[in-house]
């Protein structure tokens, strides 16, 4: 059977930058990678920081749009038909910051997808900087997220302090508490320590959700992931527990804006994210993506959630910009991004 690997997170968790150093890892095992890619809206940017991965051993596939949980579910498992067709023995799959993981389940339980597919692991990505003031919405898909999880991967901990990824974990198991569920995280005894984090064995296919050891949370810097490091993650597994659901319809509660055309500097585009962050009068804004063009014929790439801004010059982009989160009053936002000169 085919092994598929769901790596999910939050809004700006950094699903993309750790799929890319993954889907090479598994490459260089010697597996024939699909990935599957859902970006939240009819747009997905995300696609473009895959190109480089394309080869012979490697390729991405996008569901485009599916906001609508039956519309995903749809497109995810006519997608699962055509990738089973063509020789891949790793599938990988990244869907929207905003996702429920109960519809992953739905699909890999259906015929004939489970007569191909085997779930393989749950990999959730969680930022250490976690924000402490979520809407219950933005908890429940967190918990969503989580629940099933082989590993949990803390994102951009060469930027947290030791206290702050504590304070992350405390309010994980807060909101799984919150919402019924068994399982509870905590952090390994030295966090910069790969032997400490990896002295346990893995959790493939746990069958007790109280499992808590410091094996499933992992706070390594990604940069410094060794072939050891990959090798755990890569057969982390999952762990069947159940949490209270919470009914709610994400294209009502979520949205997203699209601004086409924007001409700025990088200072000024900076200055506008740090400026959308800080106001209150724009509705929640949790992430902002996207690429300009550069007079020198290249793009700025912008990667921006609240207190983490980033912007690089890359060789390729789209002419857009996405501004992803709740009440988002596009009148206010789009004077930001189309200043007056």
């Amino acid at each position: 059977m085919i092994q598929i690997d769901l790596v999910t997170g939050f809004l700006g968790s950094g699903k993309t930058t750790f799929l890319k150093k993954y889907a090479e890892y598994l490459v260089s095992q010697g597996f024939h990678v699909g990935i599957i890619e859902n970006d939240f809206g009819a747009v997905n940017i995300d696609m473009l920081m895959l190109q480089d991965l394309l080869g012979d051993r490697i390729d991405v596939e996008q569901i485009v749009g599916g906001s609508v949980v039956t519309d995903w579910k749809r497109r995810f498992r006519t997608k699962l038909i055509s990738m089973a067709m063509r020789g891949f023995n790793r599938i990988l799959v990244e869907p929207s910051g905003i996702y429920d993981v109960d519809a992953f389940f739905d699909v890999l339980h259906d015929e004939p997808i489970d007569t191909w597919y085997e779930v393989g692991n749950i990999i959730t990505i969680v930022d250490a900087n976690m924000d402490a003031t979520m809407s219950r919405q933005e908890e429940y898909l967190m918990v969503s997220q989580s629940a099933n999880a082989g590993k949990i991967l803390l994102s951009k901990t060469q930027e947290a302090q030791p206290q702050a990824m504590q304070n992350t974990v405390t309010h994980l198991n807060r909101i799984m508490e919150a919402f019924k569920c068994a399982r509870r995280f905590s952090l390994p005894a030295v966090h910069s320590s790969c032997d400490a984090m990896f002295s346990q064995a893995p959790s493939t296919h746990a069958s007790d959700p109280m499992l808590s050891d410091a094996s499933i949370v992992f706070c390594k810097p990604w940069d410094d992931l060794t072939e050891e490091d990959f090798s755990s993650i890569s057969t982390c597994g999952w762990v069947r527990a159940d949490h209270e659901k919470l009914w709610f319809d994400p294209k009502k509660t979520f949205s997203s804006l699209f601004f086409m055309h924007v001409r700025c500097t990088q200072e000024e585009l900076q200055n506008a994210v740090t400026k959308i962050f800080e106001s209150k009068d724009l509705g929640i804004v949790f992430r902002m993506k996207g690429y300009l063009p550069l007079p020198e014929g290249d793009w700025l790439q912008l990667n921006a959630t609240p207190g983490n801004i980033i912007t690089q010059r890359v060789p390729i982009g789209q002419e857009i910009l996405i501004v992803i989160g709740q009440d988002l009053q596009e009148a206010t936002l789009r004077p930001y991004f189309f200043p007056a000169k």
